[in-house]
């Protein structure tokens, strides 16, 4: 009798080590997978290429410059869940002047995915006020430029958890006068 009330006690002992076993493991897995799959994260937007057109610039006198940009926009969504942003614009300064301005439409990067699309950009240098920094970039042949975009937008997990994040891009880049190349596209 005593024996078999001691097998007893073994036997719950390990049923009971058993369920300590499963609810630490399935613990660890639910914290995992919550500080993984469930972190947010704020999307990456870029420039990834930039294609020059009709070019104008005048060095004699009063310089001046103009052209349309095509932007290749890439929006990299590093999260498990889709990134809807809205409708915003991207602008191109010149020193601190906004020299042009293009409009993006809002979309979707869907998860662990980059959604690319092209920003058309008219660019004037009708705002700039330092003509003689102006005068010696288009001199030397390189003009230097800055992509300026904020995408808002959420992130939804699941359908379940929604986050506000803004994705910020700051490019810089060196328009060869030239040839209409666009050189040192630099993205922070």
């Amino acid at each position: 009798m005593l024996e078999s009330q001691k097998l007893k006690n073994m036997q719950n002992m390990k049923c009971y080590a058993y369920i300590i076993a499963g609810v630490v493991f399935q613990t660890i897995i639910i914290l995992v997978f919550a500080l993984t799959v469930m972190r947010i994260k704020t999307p990456s937007v870029r420039l990834t290429s930039v294609t020059v057109q009709n070019l104008k610039y005048n060095t004699t006198g009063s310089p001046t410059f103009s052209m349309n940009l095509i932007a290749e926009i890439a929006v990299k969504n590093k999260n498990f869940g889709h990134f809807r942003f809205d409708d915003s614009t991207t602008n191109v300064t010149y020193g601190d002047v906004i020299v042009g301005d293009g409009d993006i439409i809002k979309g979707r990067a869907n998860a662990r995915k980059t959604k690319r699309f092209n920003v058309t950009i008219d660019i004037s240098s009708n705002g700039v006020t330092d003509s003689a920094k102006l005068s010696n970039e288009l001199k030397s042949g390189n003009l230097t430029l800055t992509g300026l975009a904020s995408l808002r937008g959420k992130v939804t997990l699941m359908k379940v958890m929604k986050k506000r994040k803004t994705a910020k891009m700051n490019c810089t880049m060196t328009v060869q006068l030239e040839t209409t190349a666009v050189h040192n596209l630099d993205c922070e």
